[in-house]
């Protein structure tokens, strides 16, 4: 049947296109190979940190991957974000919780929370693309996932041409936290796709860490150049 199944819907790598092998997940070993990797949490660059300094106090801070425009990332986010192909975030979650579980600045996260989407674009488009990535960086972690506690209340229209601080105002007043009392002292993981400007960021943080005792980290996906 999974052979029948091939056959009419080959599996394609999600960076170049190629087929893919029978035990090939996602993205084909040449493509794995150019990946552009950041390695921010094994060789302690702060450039995450550095684009939020002064706005959010994190306590780590990473991303998987380098983002460049028409390079391979922005293929492979792509396919995840407008092609539904959440194997994307899947992969991803696994590489990264990998490399985190074995570092003991992440052993004392307590719970992993996605960046949330509106419900209306949730229902458009069916699923939200940092959720399968972060399910995975908490497997890996041995912590909870919750997608209740960061709620996103009102839709944001394109945020392109915006500033930066028109951005963060209009961002800020979009999310809210459900059961701040069970959060009370924790430390919490922020997971995300890229990170820019921070702005959408930097707008979970205000709300989050308006609750008493959190601390709060991130990991994205990728990060832009």
């Amino acid at each position: 049947m999974k052979n029948l199944l091939n056959l009419f819907f080959p599996k394609v790598c999600m960076g170049c296109s190629d087929h893919l092998g029978d035990n090939v997940a996602c993205i084909c070993l040449e493509c794995r190979h150019q990946l552009p990797l950041t390695n921010f949490h094994f060789n302690g660059d702060e450039r995450i940190k550095n684009v939020l300094y002064g706005r959010v106090p994190l306590q780590q801070a990473t991303s998987l991957l380098h983002f460049s425009k028409k390079g391979i990332v922005q293929q492979i986010l792509h396919n995840l974000k407008y092609r539904g192909q959440e194997e994307v975030g899947t992969f991803l979650g696994k590489w990264l919780g990998e490399e985190l579980k074995s570092l003991e600045a992440y052993q004392n996260i307590d719970l992993v929370v996605p960046v949330p989407i509106h419900k209306a674009k949730m229902r458009k488009r069916g699923f939200n693309q940092v959720h399968k990535f972060g399910q995975e960086i908490a497997t890996a972690l041995q912590i909870p996932f919750n997608t209740e506690v960061l709620q996103k209340q009102a839709p944001t229209n394109t945020q392109v041409f915006k500033d930066r601080l028109r951005r963060l105002e209009t961002d800020t007043s979009t999310f809210k936290i459900a059961g701040k009392h069970k959060l009370t002292g924790k430390h919490l993981l922020l997971v995300d796709d890229i990170i820019t400007t921070g702005a959408t960021v930097e707008a979970c943080a205000q709300v989050l860490l308006n609750i008493e005792g959190l601390s709060l980290s991130l990991a994205t996906m990728a990060i832009t150049d």
